[in-house]
């Protein structure tokens, strides 16, 4: 090793998501909305019926832009399940969530 630790990609992390959460019956789709820049990433289903909108960042090193955050804002003062996951813990507390 070079001394310098790995940094995970954020494509790892949404495969990490994707495998996951179809592991547990559920579909995890990628969303894009034509002329709306900021958008969720991931429209999550599972068994229950749950429904979250994801936005993935990598673990380090990343930040959420103003207009996902209001996105993130808007779509939660509506009651909707939205999330930001940056690795593995992050999508343990989703999956463990009723």
């Amino acid at each position: 090793m070079n001394g310098k630790s790995a940094i995970v990609k954020e494509r790892a992390v949404e495969a990490e998501l994707c495998e996951r959460v179809m592991a547990r019956g559920g579909l995890c789709e990628k969303v894009m909305v034509v002329g709306r820049r900021g958008f969720f990433d991931r429209l999550i289903i599972l068994p229950g019926p749950r429904i979250i909108f994801a936005e993935i960042k990598r673990p380090r090193f990343s930040r959420i832009a103003p207009h996902q955050q209001q996105y993130h804002d808007r779509f939660k003062a509506l009651g909707v399940d939205v999330v930001f996951i940056r690795g593995s813990a992050d999508i343990d507390r989703l999956l463990a969530a009723p």
